[in-house]
C-alpha cells in the first residue's frame, strides 16, 4: 500500500449538503493526507476552503456536462441519499440503486484507479431476498457496486450515528436522542459511532485498505485508530 508520502487522497463527495456527507467533507478539510475535495451539489454548500471546489449540478442521471471536471479523483465519498419513509420501492430504487449506479459508472470512465466509498446502512440486505425493502435496494446496490473494476470498493454500514458538534446540517431529531449514544455505544458497539469516526474511516480505508468491504461501526473504530 502507499505510504503517506506516496500517495494523497484527492476525493469527490457526494451529498455534502446532508448530515454524514457534510460531516465526511469536514474531516477531509482538516486531514493532512487529502489535497483536495470535490464536492457535487444541486444547492450550493456555503462552504469555502483553499482545498475544495463545488460544482453545482443538478442531474445526477446526467453527469456528461461535468465529465470532463471528474478526472483527476482517486476516491469518491458517496454520501447521497434518501429515506425510504413514504416511498414506493420504484421510487425508492430509482433514487438509491438507479442513481448511484450511474455516478459509479461514470466515475469508473474518468477515474478507474478510484476507491469507492459507499455510505449504506445498518440492517442492510445483501441477500436481495429479504422483506424489508429498502434493506434489499440497499443490499443490491452494493452487491452491484463491488463488481464494478474501482481500484477498491467498500460498503460502510453504520447504525446510529453521533453528529459532528458545530456543523449545520444535523438533523433536528438528534438532539432529542443524543443522550442515547454513550449508553448504546457501550452495550452495542457493533451499532454506534460517531461522524468523526465514519469521515476519518473512510480517509484511512482509501489509504491503507481494510481486510474486508462491509464496514460495520465495530470497523468504523478500528479503522478510525488506523
Amino acid at each position: 500500500m502507499p505510504t503517506d508520502t506516496e500517495q494523497k487522497i484527492r476525493a469527490i463527495i457526494t451529498g455534502a449538503t446532508g448530515m454524514v456527507g457534510e460531516g465526511v467533507l469536514h474531516e477531509c478539510l482538516q486531514h493532512s493526507q487529502v489535497e483536495a475535495v470535490l464536492i457535487i451539489n444541486r444547492k450550493p454548500l456555503g462552504v469555502t476552503h483553499p482545498k475544495l471546489k463545488e460544482i453545482i449540478h443538478q442531474d445526477f442521471f446526467d453527469l456528461s456536462p461535468i465529465k470532463d471536471q471528474l478526472v483527476g479523483y482517486n476516491a469518491c465519498y458517496f454520501c447521497l441519499g434518501v429515506t425510504s419513509v413514504g416511498k414506493k420501492e420504484p421510487e425508492y430504487y430509482k433514487q438509491t440503486y438507479m442513481l448511484t449506479m450511474h455516478v459509479a459508472e461514470a466515475l469508473i470512465e474518468t477515474s478507474p484507479d478510484m476507491t469507492f466509498c459507499y455510505v449504506s446502512g445498518a440492517g442492510t440486505d445483501g441477500t436481495e431476498k429479504g422483506s424489508s425493502m429498502w434493506a434489499r435496494v440497499k443490499g443490491k446496490t452494493e452487491n452491484d457496486l463491488m463488481k464494478l473494476p474501482f481500484k477498491q470498493v467498500f460498503a460502510f454500514r453504520p447504525g446510529f450515528i453521533k453528529p459532528t458538534p458545530g456543523l449545520k446540517n444535523a438533523h433536528a431529531f438528534y438532539k432529542y436522542i443524543n443522550w442515547l449514544y454513550p449508553v448504546g455505544r457501550a452495550l452495542f458497539p457493533n451499532g454506534f459511532c460517531t461522524l468523526k469516526e465514519l469521515g476519518l474511516a473512510m480517509i484511512n480505508v482509501t489509504s491503507k485498505g481494510f481486510g474486508k468491504t462491509i464496514i460495520d461501526s465495530k470497523d468504523i473504530h478500528q479503522l478510525e485508530r488506523s
